[in-house]
């Protein structure tokens, strides 16, 4: 299927980024409060940058986000896989391009002349953070309801190695949102194109 050369990123993309984009801070900023109430490590978050007030606030603002997450979620793998998006814009990945794309990105020389395409660290990062969010959804779920789903919990070890898996699953996507955030910066025409679609 050929994607439409003018608009680089449909409006269904764009609503979708910016919905998931709340979703994710409502969910780690509540997600923060949430883990105050009982620390896995030997720190807590301030309650100031946290959402919801106690416990219980903080959990409402969390499932509210979950299931908006969740739910835009499918909509963006199921419309990317449909139209053909998903393959023509993450695929294929090639270990070369790969390694000549980071090293590029290392020395600050990496191209960005189409945007019509991802270059092949691009690729791999929002093939990255898909996984990374299938993550946090599944385990997710194993700390939200140990005893129903517990197929899950035992892939992830157990109701405590699912809370360290949705630790560092948050982690990693707070990395992922810094680079993006530092590499929309250096190249705005980007975030102009999040907007208007061209």
């Amino acid at each position: 299927m050929s994607l439409n050369k003018t608009v680089i990123h449909p409006v269904w993309l764009r609503a979708n980024h910016w919905i998931n984009l709340i979703a994710v801070v409502i969910m780690v900023l509540s997600g923060w409060r949430i883990y105050n109430a009982s620390p896995i490590f030997a720190f807590s978050f301030p309650k100031q940058i946290t959402l919801g007030g106690w416990l219980a606030g903080a959990l409402l603002w969390h499932f509210a986000a979950m299931w908006l997450l969740f739910f835009n979620g499918l909509m963006y793998l199921f419309i990317n896989i449909v139209s053909g998006r998903f393959k023509a814009r993450f695929f294929p990945i090639r270990v070369r391009d790969l390694l000549n794309d980071l090293i590029a990105a290392l020395k600050g020389k990496l191209a960005h002349d189409s945007l019509y395409e991802y270059n092949a660290v691009q690729k791999l990062a929002y093939l990255f953070v898909i996984v990374d969010l299938i993550l946090l959804v599944l385990s997710g779920l194993v700390v939200w309801k140990p005893v129903q789903f517990p197929l899950l919990r035992e892939l992830m070890g157990d109701y405590d190695n699912a809370r360290i898996v949705h630790f560092f699953a948050m982690v990693a996507l707070l990395a992922f949102a810094a680079i993006h955030v530092v590499m929309v910066a250096l190249v705005p025409k980007t975030l102009i194109m999040m907007i208007r679609g061209r």
